[in-house]
């Protein structure tokens, strides 16, 4: 039986990529950079802050430092402007039966600060991001949020939509979903080793509520 369900971010609980998009895109014209696409911006989340900006700026490697401390404190006042939880999230969180958290590779204050402005911070019992521990796929930080609710691998299911989310999930000995309305294709899921899909948050259910 599950004991307790953790969630990746961007892409699993929340659409966030308009924010990202806005953000990086003010980040490279602030180094004189021309914008991205959205399209462009979409593969780039989910390693967290650094790695999207570095993708971002490249090949003009030089200019990450200054992309980055740009983008920061623009995400950060900007980062519910039109964020919002996937279809059924909320429903699906407010019926849970088990220990709910999250893991994201995004900066922790910045992630519980999404959670807080959506209303949904206070269904989480941990909220872990990339700057508190190692970025996933290192399972170090969902080992970390087991320990802490004091649950064991097969009493825990890692919910997430990218492939990193699905070795995250291996590596840490856990049951994984993969949810297919994320930023990475079926696919992609499928060639990362996902055998579990929930196509609506609905289908979250059964390891949730």
């Amino acid at each position: 039986m599950t004991r307790l369900a953790v969630f990746d971010l961007d892409g699993t609980l929340v659409d966030s990529v308009d924010d990202l998009h806005a953000s990086v895109n003010h980040a490279l014209a602030a180094v004189g950079l021309p914008p991205r696409s959205v399209a462009e911006v979409r593969t780039f989340v989910g390693e967290g802050a650094r790695v999207l900006l570095a993708k971002a700026v490249s090949p003009r490697d030089e200019l990450l430092e200054p992309a980055l401390a740009a983008w920061r404190p623009h995400y950060e006042a900007h980062c519910l402007d039109r964020t919002v939880p996937y279809p059924g999230i909320g429903p699906l969180l407010a019926g849970a039966g088990r220990t709910l958290a999250v893991l994201t590779n995004k900066p922790g204050g910045m992630a519980r600060k999404i959670l807080d402005g959506l209303g949904l911070l206070q269904r989480f019992a941990v909220v872990l991001g990339g700057d508190e521990a190692p970025r996933k796929p290192d399972p170090t930080g969902l080992l970390e949020i087991m320990a802490r609710v004091g649950a064991t691998p097969a009493e825990t299911v890692f919910v997430g939509d990218s492939r990193h989310d699905v070795e995250t999930a291996r590596r840490a000995g856990v049951a994984a979903v993969a949810v297919t309305w994320g930023l990475a294709s079926r696919e992609e899921l499928v060639r990362a080793g996902a055998t579990a899909f929930a196509q609506s948050a609905a289908e979250l259910a059964p390891w949730v509520a």
